[in-house]
């Protein structure tokens, strides 16, 4: 029986690899902690995920490991002894790993190069698959040229009309604190790969969704915006008018391209991770289809001043994940996944 290690098992693409692998014949193992109930506090708290996972898939084993743990990192991975690896444990939030940044390093960038070493102390061989972030692009994204229209921004450059691709610059932006810890892991697992031919693999996540999501203020667009709307709070929007793009992936899609790339993995590899602009909405249309989906108005208030390396506009180039892998695809469209969320949510207040 094949064996897979998740870290951020609770959190929402941990918990989809979980349920993916594990209807799939795989044992799993999770790493998780719920750092996320102390990032972001109650509202935050992914107990009741690692609850549904051990109760919903009986050859998952939960592992209750901090990423920071070197020693704990090295003998859970000499213990299981992986066929592959998925590491989804981060902190998330450019807002707060501003005002904790040795947490948001240590856990970012630290916590991958500890299950980095070892992965190559004793399972080398098996494909590693970190989930980075657009964000390793800092704001430079906001330098293209834009289009304003009723409800969004958009490129106004035929260069970029299908998204953003991996051969667009890093460096010299501003990334926030949490951006530049995740430029390190990123770095660091290519590096990995390259320096010791192992089978490794970033993918650069727009905005990751599901109904599994325990969305925040500070991190879980869409999750947190349906959540709104459904207990009439306040949601608060960050400058740009309102108009600034995201491209939506459900979780089950990413688990899909984990998949496909365990099945045949590269080295080094780097895969722009989104919705696609098919899949991309902006905060406005979101309002739209969340106030369609429950019959209820969005309560918001607009608060002049963005937030610091936000993107104006920013979608994903898929060219690269379709052509090295042509079977996958988007099988969720933006609006299907926002009726999950809704009914997500209506289930855990029920």
């Amino acid at each position: 029986m094949k064996c897979l290690l998740v870290t951020g098992s609770s959190g929402l693409i941990g918990s989809e690899v979980v349920a993916y692998f594990s209807a799939a014949g795989w044992q799993v193992h999770g790493a998780d902690n719920n750092m996320r109930a102390d990032f972001f506090g109650p509202n935050g708290d992914t107990r009741w995920n690692q609850a549904r996972l051990e109760q919903q898939h009986a050859k998952f084993i939960h592992h209750e490991v901090d990423m920071r743990d070197r020693a704990g990192i090295d003998a859970l991975v000499k213990l299981v002894r992986p066929d592959a690896i998925i590491h989804c444990a981060a902190q998330p939030s450019h807002d707060l790993a501003a005002s904790r940044p040795f947490d948001d390093f240590d856990v970012n960038a630290t916590g991958t190069l500890n299950l980095l070493e070892a992965t190559r102390r004793h399972a080398p061989e098996s494909p590693f698959v970190h989930m980075s972030t657009n964000k390793v692009y800092g704001d430079a994204p906001n330098e293209i040229r834009l289009v304003e229209h009723e409800t969004r921004w958009d490129y106004a450059e035929s260069t970029y009309s299908s998204g953003i691709a991996e051969t667009f610059r890093i460096d010299q932006s501003k990334h926030s604190l949490f951006g530049a810890s995740k430029v390190a892991a990123d770095i660091m697992v290519q590096e990995y790969g390259r320096y010791f031919n192992m089978p490794t693999c970033c993918l650069r996540g727009g905005c990751l969704t599901g109904p599994n999501h325990s969305g925040v203020e500070l991190h879980g667009f869409l999750s947190y915006l349906v959540r709104c709307n459904i207990e009439g709070r306040l949601y608060r929007i960050f400058g740009y008018k309102g108009k600034q793009v995201r491209d939506n992936i459900h979780s089950l899609d990413v688990a899909r391209f984990i998949a496909a790339f365990i099945e045949a993995p590269r080295v080094a590899e780097v895969y722009n991770l989104g919705g696609g602009k098919d899949n991309s909405v902006s905060i406005l249309e979101a309002f739209a289809i969340a106030e369609e989906i429950s019959g209820n108005a969005m309560r918001h208030e607009y608060v002049d001043q963005n937030r610091i390396g936000d993107h104006l506009c920013y979608y994903s180039d898929l060219s690269k994940m379709r052509a090295h892998y042509p079977n996958w695809n988007i099988t969720k469209p933006v609006r299907e996944t926002m009726n999950e969320i809704h009914a997500a949510w209506l289930r855990r207040a029920a």
